[in-house]
């Protein structure tokens, strides 16, 4: 077996998860032999980047980005770029010109299979994502000589407040710190300002957020009433932005909710579950407040700011959503699932392709045995364990994610050819 190693590999870090996950990696890839740059887009960028001399402030108007990246991996004579989703403008193009270039496309999510995961694959994520190619006979034949592995289905998100702390960080620079950018333009549609602001409040009313999710939580727990899932995800979110049918929450939420009031049994409600970051950007309980009394079911519908997700599934009869990762743990627990955008685990032994009325009144269920086997595949390729956002969690990702970059075979073909190297899974998942 050929020795791993970084030597004749150059890597072009672009933007990664906001905090110092990007500096780490690379710190390790240099250890391998490998040669690192990175391009800095904004102050948020170059504040995380411990290598002066490694890094490539971008000034310039974004319309000239494209002649500069190609100019960047002409003169480095790069082999590999790096980066966090595939679908902002800057790294679309950016993967478009590496893919005609023959270069070598990591990138890096947050996991199918939150909290406890992070998302590795190579050319893309999600909707671009291999895996969309995938059937489940296929990915069963795969695994056929496979030693089964696991883990319980993660029970709550990991690495919140540290998620939030360096988002704060990270927009603090770019709205104080940012002279030298002055061409940059964020892929979200508010101001840096603003997000800035949102992160900020979001950290500041912790405490009150939780103490209004548990009262929420406690009337549903307590209500003695069956109950439907509505997974909720953040607009700006690339997901919801480039898988999804929809052009705003709101037109998911009144669909859900016309929906559910023509065809639930009317002691049944409906709670609608917030994403652990919903920042108020999008008023959600005001248009689901709004929404439910238009149909006349104001008294049966809910809405819970965030936090854990397992507790509201325990006794939920079934869920829907746009292309949420969190349906991942509907799946597990074999309730009925119900999607609406682009996933990686919409496949047909899982979600149900009826009416949303039909599907509110007798939902059917998923082939529990089939998602078995699917999330045992994902387990032996894309998903690594560990985190960005927490030391703990960096740790654990670096451990293994630095090797499966430098293997020549991505982690769909490792696993086909037999090439994998062993994987480290969490047992225990509380």
């Amino acid at each position: 077996m050929a020795r791993i190693t970084g030597e004749n590999r150059n890597f072009l870090f672009l933007q990664g998860p906001h905090g110092p996950f990007f500096g780490r990696l690379a710190k390790m890839l240099g250890r391998s032999g490998a040669k690192v740059w990175r391009v800095g887009f904004n102050r948020g960028d170059q504040a995380f980047w411990p290598e002066k001399a490694s890094y490539i402030p971008f000034t310039d108007p974004q319309d000239q980005w494209s002649g500069r990246f190609e100019q960047i991996v002409d003169t480095h004579d790069i082999t590999d770029i790096v980066l966090y989703g595939d679908t902002r403008p800057i790294h679309a193009q950016a993967v478009a010109q590496a893919r005609a270039r023959g270069l070598t496309i990591h990138v890096f999510e947050e996991g199918y299979l939150r909290p406890y995961w992070v998302t590795y694959e190579r050319d893309g994520s999600n909707g671009n994502s291999r895996l969309m190619d995938y059937d489940v006979a296929q990915m069963q034949r795969i695994l056929e000589d496979a030693e089964p592995d696991m883990p319980e289905a993660p029970a709550h998100w990991g690495d919140m407040r540290h998620h939030v702390f360096y988002g704060a960080v990270y927009h603090w620079f770019v709205m104080f710190l940012n002279q030298r950018y002055r061409n940059f333009r964020p892929h979200r549609s508010i101001g840096v300002g603003k997000e800035f602001l949102l992160y900020l409040q979001r950290l500041v009313l912790m405490p009150v957020i939780a103490a209004d999710r548990m009262a929420a939580s406690l009337r549903i727990r307590y209500g003695g009433f069956p109950y439907h899932l509505a997974l909720l995800q953040l607009e700006h979110d690339s997901s919801f932005q480039m898988h999804s049918p929809f052009t705003s929450m709101t037109e998911f939420l009144e669909l859900v909710i016309a929906g559910f009031a023509e065809g639930a049994p009317t002691h049944h409600h409906l709670v609608f579950k917030a994403h652990p970051l919903e920042d108020g950007r999008v008023p959600q309980r005001r248009e689901i407040r709004k929404l439910a009394k238009a149909h006349g079911i104001a008294d049966r519908v809910h809405y819970v700011r965030g936090g854990k997700l397992a507790k509201l599934l325990d006794h939920a009869r079934s869920a829907v959503t746009i292309n949420s990762t969190a349906a991942q743990q509907v799946l597990w627990r074999g309730l009925p699932l119900k999607l609406f955008g682009d996933a990686v685990y919409a496949k047909s032994e899982f979600v149900s392709e009826q009416p949303l009325p039909e599907f509110f009144d007798i939902p059917t269920r998923p082939d529990k045995r089939a998602y078995r086997d699917y999330r045992h595949f994902l387990l032996e390729t894309s998903q690594v364990a560990g985190g960005f956002y927490s030391s703990r969690g960096r740790r654990q990702l670096l451990r293994q994610v630095v090797d499966m970059m430098l293997a020549q075979d991505d982690p769909y073909q490792a696993l086909e050819q037999g090439t994998a190297a062993p994987r480290q899974q969490l047992s225990v998942v509380s």
